[in-house]
């Protein structure tokens, strides 16, 4: 299923959105997961960490909200150079997902306390190829590590959230070995920002943005 923040016209983009979830619902499925019991050493003053978890537009929303994220951009990881594109992207054929690039400064939040935003505010771990309306392999939960550290916390931080049942299903987030990012379109970069009132935002990503806020308030960036 194609996803449903595509540029339609604004009724359907309505009816469409008001069909599968409610501003409250999509708040109260915000979870504030544990604290990771494992950190990445910080080395320097900027690393990047790639994210999937549904469509691009609200994980760039949040994590451009996140105290230390130096710029967040959408993309697509996992697939080839050639099929980075949005239509063929939607196919849900390429092997890529809709992804985001976080750049950020380690001294002022750590990799280990993105995933925990992650895992709380960004996307249900518990859902297969799927997020909020969103439905294919484009849009699952998956976690791109840049580096062998990112690999060791990220891993481990599922361990904890698992052993621990933080969540009432299975977590099937995944770790994919592929690290290649291809931006997305122009006009899809900094979305939420440029059209907050946009249905698909109001309805799926807004309430994301609002529970980071208010679940991570010493993460939080205007």
């Amino acid at each position: 299923m194609n996803r449903i923040c595509v540029l339609a016209s604004g009724l359907v983009a309505v009816v469409a959105a008001v069909s599968f979830n409610s501003p409250v619902d999509a708040a109260e499925q915000a979870i504030k997961a544990p604290a990771p019991a494992v950190l990445a050493p910080v080395s320097g003053h900027r690393e990047t960490a790639i994210f999937a978890g549904g469509c691009f537009w609200g994980v760039e929303g949040v994590f451009s909200h996140v105290k230390g994220v130096v710029s967040a951009t959408s993309g697509y990881t996992g697939g080839k150079v050639g099929t980075a594109d949005y239509e063929e992207v939607s196919s849900g054929t390429t092997g890529h997902a809709e992804s985001v690039k976080v750049v950020f400064d380690p001294a002022q939040v750590n990799y280990a306390d993105l995933l925990r935003i992650y895992f709380s505010v960004v996307a249900d771990p518990t859902l297969l190829n799927r997020q909020g309306p969103d439905r294919g392999t484009q849009y699952r939960s998956a976690l791109f590590p840049m580096s062998a550290a990112q690999d060791k916390v990220a891993r481990a931080y599922i361990a904890q959230l698992s052993y621990a049942h933080v969540y009432s299903k299975p977590i099937v987030t995944r770790i994919e070995a592929s690290r290649t990012f291809y931006p997305a379109e122009a006009h899809h970069q900094d979305f939420m920002a440029r059209n907050p009132t946009y249905p698909y935002i109001v309805i799926n990503d807004r309430p994301k943005v609002e529970a980071l806020k208010r679940i991570f308030p010493a993460n939080w960036k205007a």
